[in-house]
């Protein structure tokens, strides 16, 4: 072998020597190499922050990576905030040397493995703030070492595993933020190293542990916003190292325990939002460390017994939404105070202003809102100098605000509404510069608003609404460059807007309602490009609009009712961001204009009480956002269109007082979220749509004064929301359907005026929540009042006058109680009136004859009236049939006596004939014996019954010889006279 053979082939031995030298001289590094580059290919890297992991590069040069001294195992792994996504590589715990492994900050998913067990070298364990799920291993309590374990803000769910508590080196415990649930182990008191422990923002319950005082080293503990209860464990006043406190937003019960005082390193307590309740212990002035003290949302009552003359390092103190009562001590201040915020809102506090709180000149904030704070402020208010946030509203302060308030030169907000200030606004106030919200609403002031006012550069908000400010508003109120809300609603103020005002450039909300303000807009207002809302309505503004109103887009609310505007409306359809518009009770004339259709988003649409005419335009159908359409009272004709059926969302439709035509539409039926549904006073034909039927969120129907026909639908008892039902002035007939038993929600019910027929239907009866009226009068109705009508008992008002209804009123109607008024006259009714019905006048049963009992005639007067007539007809009768008895008998008297006359003239001229006295005195005795005794031989049978004729009557034997002078030859039928 030559010599450049040789040299070849040691330069060849020295390079392989190199290669194994790299590659394999270190065998730790090289594995970790190995398992880094296949953790490499499992995450996603959008971010590029491991293209350094490489064999072209050494390992421990690698990104994110420690090595140890010597270079021989990886000891650190920190890949915060990376934006890596994926879940944990397995290969992770085959890197067994590591003490830091930091993956937060980033989007990794899945589960924590169990094999993290396996890094028993691990000091700090930092995975939080990804999107991990499932639950905490209870491999982790395998760390011996862990010192820190930050696995808090991910959605890990379960529970805290017990196994935790061998994890006797750790400081440092962050599971917030996270679904946790269970109780905290009692095991967490085995951490004696413990200086930081997190586990607020979860769902943890049961009791905070009374082993948690062992944890003497601890320093922040914060377990807020869970489901803790029990009360809060006096041993927690022995973990003296205690620095902050957080317990806030759980359930938590009980006193407050005075241990706590025991925390004299304790610098910040927050226990707002529990269950907690009795007095504020005053052994918490003990806690002369502390800063911010938060007590506020709870039950607690009694004093205010803190004093700063203790308690100098407090900076923070929030009592609010308590019990508490009672004024605040006049020694709670020092001079030397380092108090910058009082929060004690929500209380019963009572009696003047604290002129305590005067001390504290280092006051920032002061909320005494809500409480019952009573009398005037006072004039040394300006002692607060350094106050930026004064709220004192809703209480009963009075008197006027004093011109002081001028002095406090740092004020931000100025917050007295709903209160009971009179007087005027102090000039004073102008020199407030760094004022931004003043809040008068609710009181009773009044004066004009003082120019001054406007000198307040700084003022974004103003709200004077619900007093009793009058004079115009200020000329120069255009100076309010920053002002983005002006509420003056509710005022005597007058005159016209002031044009300035258009140079409000940030104006978003502007309320001028119910004022005597009048003339027109003024055309500045096209500057206002910001305004969202604006309302004028309650004044007497007039004439047309101005185009400048078109080039506001983004308006949203437009509310001028009641004005006296005129003209069209053209200028206010340009609006995308529209969502109401209402400009009811004006004169505006013309057509609806259909670029309304432009104002997509348009929820609220009101036109009612002008001049429009013309028809509906379709158009409006793309208006899908449509909830209330109100465009009664104009001069509108046409069919509704169909297109509106598109408008789904359509809870008042209200066309009321117009001259539309046509059939009444059956799509109105699609309308599912239809709550108000007015089409009255229309000239609507044909049968009322049984499709309404489907618009179970019904809540008033309002058809009255159309010309519809037909039957009630059946399935108007669908409609089980109903409370107004209005059907009257129509021409429906057919009966009453007892379907309308369902709508049991009915508080008000009028068919009046049609030509319904049949009887009431019984069901009625159970409208139970009948209440405003019944009113079925002026129909055909027959049968009788159904004794279910007793069950109204809230019916106020009844009226089934000019019907064909009969019999007696069922007794149940008297326990209609609540009856104001009654009308039940023009029917056939008979019989008494219950005695709770005396009390209406007579002509609500007039009509109706055979009623009685009050307040008609009593019923006995009645039945005595009747019994008279009774008695005067008898008495005819008797006489009648008196005169005619007697009649009778006299010409049978006359008949009997002219026959005796006959047959005495008979015998006489016979015995003359015979001769002799004698015969005259023979026939004298035999008469005498006849009248006596009768014809005994010859009618011996007759005898009674001539006695019993009452009539003497000659034997028919001798009428054959009767004279022919006789005077009346009547031949008597005997059968006749009974004989």
């Amino acid at each position: 072998m030559d010599s450049t053979q040789i040299s070849r082939f040691s330069l060849f031995i020295t390079f392989f020597s190199c290669i194994l030298a790299f590659s394999f001289g270190d065998n730790s590094s090289s594995t970790d190499a190995h398992w880094l580059l296949r953790i490499k290919s499992k995450l996603v890297d959008p971010a590029g922050v491991l293209e350094s992991w490489s064999l072209r590069a050494h390992i421990c040069s690698w990104n994110g990576l420690t090595c140890s001294h010597d270079e021989a195992f990886v000891i650190a792994l920190n890949l915060s905030a990376s934006t890596l996504s994926g879940s944990i590589p397995t290969e992770l715990w085959n890197l067994v040397s590591l003490q830091t492994l930091d993956l937060s900050l980033n989007l990794i998913t899945g589960s924590i493995p169990p094999e993290i067990g396996r890094l028993r070298n691990l000091r700090t364990l930092l995975l939080f703030a990804n999107n991990l799920s499932g639950k905490v291993p209870t491999e982790i309590g395998l760390l011996k070492k862990l010192q820190v374990l930050r696995i808090g803000d991910n959605m890990l769910a379960a529970q805290i595993p017990r196994s935790i508590g061998n994890l006797t080196e750790l400081r440092v415990l962050g599971l917030a933020y996270s679904q946790l649930n269970g109780s905290i182990p009692a095991e967490i008191g085995n951490l004696k190293n413990l200086v930081f422990l997190d586990l607020q923002h979860n769902s943890l319950s049961g009791f905070i542990p009374a082993e948690i005082h062992n944890c003497e080293e601890l320093q922040n503990f914060a377990a807020s916003n869970n489901m803790l209860d029990g009360e809060i464990p006096a041993s927690i006043g022995k973990l003296k190292s205690l620095q902050i406190l957080n317990l806030a937003n759980n359930s938590l019960s009980g006193s407050i325990p005075p241990e706590i005082s025991g925390l004299s390193n304790l610098q910040y307590l927050n226990l707002l939002g529990n269950r907690l309740n009795g007095e504020i212990p005053w052994e918490l002035n003990h806690l002369v460390q502390l800063q911010k003290l938060d007590l506020s949302s709870n039950n607690l009552s009694g004093t205010i017994n803190l004093l700063n003359i203790h308690l100098q390092n407090l900076q923070v103190v929030v009592f609010s939404n308590n019990a508490l009562t009672g004024s605040i001590p006049s020694n709670f201040c020092l001079k030397n105070s380092n108090l910058q915020q009082l929060f004690l809102s929500q209380n019963k506090l009572s009696g003047g202003f604290p002129l305590g709180l005067l001390n504290c000149s280092s006051l920032q904030q002061l909320d005494l809102s809500n409480n019952n704070l009573e009398g005037e402020l006072p004039p040394t208010i300006d002692k607060l100098e350094n106050l930026t946030d004064l709220l004192l509203n809703n209480n009963s302060f009075n008197g006027s605000l004093p011109p002081e308030i001028g002095n406090m030169s740092n004020l931000e907000n100025l917050y007295l509404f709903d209160n009971m200030i009179t007087g005027s606004i102090p000039v004073e106030i102008g020199k407030l510069q760094s004022l931004s919200t003043i809040y008068l609403y609710d009181n009773q002031m009044s004066g004009s608003i003082p120019m001054e006012l406007t000198n307040c550069a700084s003022l974004t908000a103003i709200d004077f609404f619900g007093n009793h400010f009058s004079g115009s508003i200020p000329e120069t109120i255009g100076k309010l460059k920053d002002l983005v809300l002006l509420q003056l609603r509710q005022n005597d103020l007058s005159g016209p807007i002031p044009p300035s005002l258009g140079y409000c450039k940030k104006l978003q909300q502007l309320a001028l309602a119910d004022n005597k303000l009048s003339g027109s807009l003024p055309a500045t207002f096209r500057f206002l490009s910001q305004l969202s809302t604006i309302t004028l309505y309650n004044n007497s503004f007039e004439g047309p609009l101005p185009d400048s109103l078109y080039s506001l887009r983004n308006l949203k609310i437009i509310n001028f009712s009641h004005n006296k505007f005129s003209g069209t409306i053209l200028s206010l359809t340009g609006s995308n961001s529209l969502t109401a518009l209402d400009l009811t009770n004006n004169s505006f004339s013309g057509s609806i204009p259909s670029r309304l259709a432009i104002s997509t988003n348009l929820g609220r649409l009101r036109l009612a009480n002008n001049l429009l005419n013309g028809s509906i335009p379709s158009e409006l159908g793309r208006l899908k956002e449509l909830i209330f359409l109100d465009l009664s009272f104009n001069n509108l004709t046409g069919e509704v269109p169909s297109q509106l059926s598109t408008c789904q969302k359509l809870q008042h439709l209200l066309l009321n007082d117009n001259h539309f035509t046509g059939k009444m539409p059956s799509w109105l039926g699609s309308l599912q979220d239809l709550g108000e549904l007015h089409l009255s006073s229309n000239n609507f034909q044909g049968q009322v749509p049984a499709e309404l039927g489907n618009c179970s969120r019904l809540l008033k129907l309002s058809l009255h004064t159309n010309n519809l026909s037909g039957q009630i639908p059946r399935e108007i008892g669908q409609l089980t929301s109903l409370n107004v039902l209005n059907l009257q002035r129509n021409n429906l007939s057919g009966f009453i359907p007892p379907t309308i038993q369902q709508c049991k929600k009915l508080y008000e019910l009028r068919l009046s005026e049609n030509w319904l027929s049949g009887p009431i239907p019984s069901e009625i009866g159970k409208l139970t929540e009948l209440q405003v009226i019944l009113d079925l009068s002026r129909n055909l109705l027959s049968g009788e009042i159904p004794s279910s009508l007793g069950n109204l008992l809230k019916l106020e008002r009844l009226n089934l006058s000019f019907n064909r209804l009969g019999g007696e009123l069922p007794s149940s109607l008297g326990q209609l109680t609540s009856l104001v008024t009654l009308n039940l006259s023009n029917n056939h009714l008979r019989g008494q009136l219950p005695s709770t019905f005396s009390g209406f006048p007579p002509t609500s049963f007039s009509g109706n004859d055979k009623l009685c009992g009050p307040p008609l005639t009593s019923c006995m007067d009645s039945a005595g009236h009747e019994n008279n007539i009774l008695s005067s007809t008898a008495v005819v009768c008797i006489i009648v049939a008196i005169v005619f008895t007697s009649t009778v008998i006299c010409l049978v008297m006359i008949y009997i006596m002219l026959r005796m006359w006959c047959n005495m003239r008979k015998v006489l001229i016979s015995n003359s004939s015979e001769g002799g006295g004698n015969g005259i005195e023979q026939i004298k005795r035999e008469d005498q014996e006849r009248w006596m005794y009768g014809d005994e031989k010859k009618r011996k049978g007759e005898y009674w019954r001539v006695m019993s004729s009452m009539a003497l009557v000659p034997s028919q034997n001798h009428d054959d010889h009767i004279s022919s002078s006789c005077i009346f030859q009547v031949k008597m039928d005997t059968k006749k006279l009974g004989i």
